[in-house]
């Protein structure tokens, strides 16, 4: 209840102060989605503040870059060296992104963009695999992205944030509900996977996931002490460098960089490790479990606790704002369950050797 109420101020809060909102660690309320956590029924909607997206901007598809030709899993060599992790400014602290700590890792190959849908599609027919959304019959969809149809139809919501509804028939093919296809996405990246389904898929192509210094590491693309990927400039020259909210979250995101939902990959400029959307699109599954607690001590390849029972995910998403989630910076992090699955997480893999 305590938890409740302090994400109620802060969400009332946020327009009178980015600055409150950061330090009380506001967020899209990804991070509280798991499959006990809708608690709270749907409010009657109103056909005025009730709206809160752009039917026009929702229902405009992103078109696929290309012929439509298979995108093969590339990789690129992250060169091994070390590092400061984390931030001594943290700009969440509840998140765990300090201290900051002097890191070493190894060399090793990581995909340049994000796993697709035409790649997941490959493995679901190689494998005739089932997603655990696809077994559990429902995944978590923002709001805005929903049609009235499949809307009228939910009766719960996310107690700690409202905007995410359980939607039945939500999975990898259909990111908004049954009425929706990801036919049309097959080169954006695959939506509604767990970190179980995760695993799965990079086992599948003799991958693994990445632990979260490897993706912090390759996220940086050798910069020190930088906020993004490409420097501490959101928008150098003026240009997009990411898919994330544009506008007043969660009401309406203006789609200024071409996008109101997940663009296909290799939309934006890559980090000069030559990864693609490590920062905005989808947030990414790493290997570790979650903890906010962490040694100042000199590391080498370090993988994170022994157990717990989040998983640790990285780099924000479409869904991702200054004033109200703050986390599409390289030292930000978040989490869910291992069997979570939502309409803004996906994930890349890493191998030992080119695959």
């Amino acid at each position: 209840m305590v938890r409740s109420l302090a994400f109620l101020f802060v969400f009332v809060c946020v327009c009178l102060s980015e600055s409150a909102a950061h330090q009380a660690g506001s967020g899209c309320g990804c991070d509280k989605l798991s499959r006990a956590a809708t608690e709270q029924p749907v409010e009657e909607k109103t056909e005025s503040a009730a709206h809160k997206y752009s039917r026009d901007a929702n229902e405009r598809l992103s078109e696929a870059q290309g012929d439509g030709k298979k995108i093969q899993s590339q990789m690129v060599l992250i060169p091994g060296g070390e590092f400061l992790m984390g931030t001594d400014d943290p700009v969440i602290p509840a998140d765990g992104e300090g201290p900051q700590r002097l890191v070493y890792v190894d060399s090793f190959y990581m995909d340049i963009h994000e796993v697709t849908n035409r790649q997941f599609q490959n493995f679901v027919e190689a494998r005739e695999y089932k997603t655990q959304a696809e077994i559990f019959e429902d995944s978590f969809v923002f709001e805005g992205l929903l049609s009235d149809s499949v809307k009228d139809q939910i009766a719960q919501a996310v107690a700690a944030a409202p905007w995410w509804l359980p939607v039945k028939g939500a999975d990898w093919k259909h990111p908004e509900g049954p009425d929706s296809t990801s036919a049309d996405r097959l080169d954006h990246p695959v939506l509604h996977v767990s970190w179980e389904d995760a695993v799965a898929y990079c086992s599948w192509a003799n991958k693994r996931l990445p632990t979260e210094a490897e993706w912090e590491y390759a996220c940086r693309g050798g910069l020190k002490d930088r906020l993004y990927p490409w420097g501490n400039k959101l928008y150098p020259k003026g240009e997009h460098y990411a898919n994330l909210w544009q506008g007043d979250f969660p009401n309406n995101n203006s789609g200024d960089d071409g996008y109101n939902k997940t663009s296909p990959v290799m939309s934006f400029p890559a980090n000069s490790f030559g990864l693609y959307d490590i920062v905005g699109n989808v947030w990414e599954w790493t290997s570790d479990w979650w903890t906010v607690i962490h040694t100042t001590d000199h590391q080498q390849n370090p993988t994170g606790p022994p157990s717990g029972t989040d998983k640790v995910k990285k780099g924000g998403s479409y869904m991702c704002h200054k004033s109200y989630c703050y986390r599409y910076r390289c030292a930000a992090r978040s989490q869910n369950t291992p069997d979570s699955s939502a309409s803004n997480l996906g994930f890349r893999c890493v191998s030992k050797e080119q695959q």
